[in-house]
């Protein structure tokens, strides 16, 4: 998504969206904001990114950046979305989004609803039952 706004002291502005958030693998003390039973498990920065663009949201995504708390350097969970919630004039872009708490409870409840999740989820589930039937078999031939 496109930067909308001219003045580039106003990007500074924008909220800041770790994955930690409403990761539900994270405990508080690992930087979770929202109850785990909200959260969803291992959200990526893309995910996110898709999901507020998609409710056309202003946002933008920081890829070197990496929330302080995070332990484990690998690439899947470097990241950082910025998305505005506020016009300059301090007027609100959607009425749905008045805080931090808002958004992130949205992008909760959006990710898994992503094609990319549903595809997922089917296709392990189908390829454990596979692996698992497979097994049972072979233990019977020996």
């Amino acid at each position: 998504m496109a930067y909308l706004t001219t003045n580039p002291a106003a990007k500074e502005r924008f909220l800041c969206i770790y994955p930690a958030y409403i990761n539900s693998k994270k405990t508080l003390a690992e930087g979770r904001r929202i109850p785990s039973e909200k959260a969803v498990e291992n959200p990526s920065c893309a995910e996110i990114r898709d999901v507020l663009a998609a409710a056309e949201m202003n946002v933008y995504v920081e890829q070197p950046r990496m929330y302080p708390r995070e332990w484990n350097r690998d690439a899947q969970f470097r990241g950082r979305v910025r998305v505005q919630i506020k016009q300059e004039d301090g007027s609100l872009c959607q009425d749905k989004f008045t805080s931090k708490k808002d958004v992130m409870f949205y992008v909760a409840e959006m990710i898994p609803k992503l094609k990319t999740r549903t595809q997922k989820s089917g296709g392990s589930d189908s390829g454990a039952q596979q692996g698992e039937g497979g097994k049972k078999g072979k233990k019977k031939k020996k």
